[in-house]
């Protein structure tokens, strides 16, 4: 984009306004991270340089047709001045024209002439991102460390808070709090139905922060995409009554939207494509691979094993990360470049590690942790918990008879899913018959044999 290409930039003053002082979800008497990721103020403060800049105010204006400094402002995370120097440029080289005064407020409307339409479209051939400005690696690896998951105070009673109300063995807690904060990774592995994939997603409880997570990442003059609404949950910060946050000096990058720890968890349709960086050929737009949007936060590959790659494909993907806390990603045409880990990984699976990796990979996993079935006891509180959340009256029987009369004679181990499914099944069966009534043995054998494989069955 020749046009754009040639313009020089000079930094601009900016108002003396302060950032709303007000605190975030999950950050209550923690000092905000402005010292972190400081609101930009100049073009030097982006870490960008004036050429992709001036490209992305002019997609912005071909998307929109019309935008005000402010619209242009919130769409593109730059500050109203630095986006109201960045037009003047643009009008220099007759590329933006004004459009008059908005009908209901005295804000300035602009918009692209026809040669700043034609420059607009060559630059989205070249890149087809549109969105919140990106931010520079080097910035975000600087974020990165500064927000480190690794970093979190993890102690016995913070994760005996977290589990609060979960039927699980302390012993299994125990092991499961210096893991998490070890800084290296986790296998958990049992039999199937043990409860391996609820207490991993549980983890996530013992983070009550915050992280910020880029828009986008600059890389190599192109844009990866990060934020990913499914996986990055978003804690909007409280602006003061009058405040306008396009003006404001002080506060955190818009450019980063603070978010809960992200979790990512994948299973059985984990491909390594899935961890790599994704070119979309049609919208000409990178986006980042899982382990990237995982960062600050947890990645849990469930069903390890059961995966179209083999598990040693999948572990030896993981080798560098785990052992040197960077990844190494690529935009193609040999265009590499080092990204920060910075996540708890767990890996779980019903299948016996031995078999899915040789004793070096597993030297490299820190925590082994094993998930077995569970006792008496432990089925009736589950029993009992499954009935209070339902609403039905617990009736100790009702959770004798399964464990004696059903799991027993039939050699079936209990597990922590038994009571909340055999439990639904039989709710199920009452809904369908237009029925009230209690847990009773035959509708609990009923269950039983819809929920489990009768081996002894005919089989056409």
């Amino acid at each position: 984009m020749d046009a754009l290409t040639d313009i020089t930039l000079a930094g601009g003053s900016h108002g003396s306004q302060t950032a709303s002082q007000a605190k975030l979800e999950g950050d209550a008497g923690k000092p905000h991270t402005y010292d972190l990721a400081p609101r930009p103020q100049t073009l030097a403060d982006t870490g960008l340089d004036q050429a992709f800049l001036t490209e992305l105010i002019a997609k912005h204006l071909y998307q929109s047709g019309v935008s005000s400094i402010r619209q242009l402002a919130e769409k593109s995370a730059l500050s109203g001045t630095l986006v109201e120097s960045l037009l003047h440029l643009l009008r220099q080289e007759a590329l933006v024209e004004v459009l008059g005064q908005q009908a209901d407020s005295r804000q300035l409307r602009f918009g692209l002439t026809d040669r700043g339409r034609q420059a607009a479209q060559v630059a989205f051939a070249q890149r087809g991102y549109v969105g919140p400005a990106p931010v520079p690696l080097e910035h975000y690896r600087r974020v990165v460390a500064g927000q480190s998951i690794h970093h979190s105070h993890v102690t016995r009673a913070g994760i005996n808070r977290a589990f609060s109300g979960v039927v699980v063995r302390p012993e299994i807690l125990d092991q499961l709090g210096p893991a998490v904060i070890s800084g290296r990774s986790i296998f958990i592995y049992g039999p199937a139905g043990t409860g391996k994939t609820f207490l991993s997603q549980r983890l996530n409880r013992l983070f009550g922060d915050s992280c910020l997570i880029p828009y986008a990442l600059y890389v190599n003059d192109q844009v990866v995409q990060v934020f990913d609404p499914l996986i990055h949950h978003r804690i909007d910060s409280q602006t003061a009554p009058g405040e306008q946050p396009w003006l404001l000096a002080e506060g955190e990058d818009p450019r980063f939207c603070r978010c809960r720890r992200p979790v990512v968890v994948t299973g059985g349709e984990l491909t390594l494509d899935m961890l790599e960086v994704f070119y979309d050929p049609v919208t000409r737009e990178y986006r980042a691979p899982l382990q990237l949007k995982a960062n600050s936060g947890m990645f849990i590959i469930d069903d390890m094993g059961r995966q179209h790659a083999s598990p040693m494909q999948i572990f030896n993907r993981w080798i560098v990360p785990l052992e040197d806390k960077h990844d190494y990603l690529s935009l193609g045409a040999g265009r590499h470049f080092q990204t920060p880990f910075d996540q708890v990984l767990v890996f779980s699976s019903n299948i016996d590690p031995r078999e899915l990796a040789d004793e070096a990979f597993l030297r490299r996993i820190g925590y082994k942790i094993h998930f077995d079935h569970i006792n008496a006891d432990e089925y009736r509180q589950i029993w009992q918990q499954v009935c209070d959340e339902r609403g039905l009256t617990y009736d100790a029987s009702q959770a004798d008879y399964v464990i004696d009369n059903l799991h027993g004679p039939r050699q079936i181990p209990m597990c922590p899913c038994h009571p909340r499914d055999l439990i639904g099944i039989a709710c199920d069966r009452l809904r369908y018959l237009d029925q009230g009534g209690e847990l009773t043995p035959a509708l609990m054998t009923w269950a039983w044999e819809t929920y489990f494989v009768q081996m002894n069955a005919a089989v056409d």
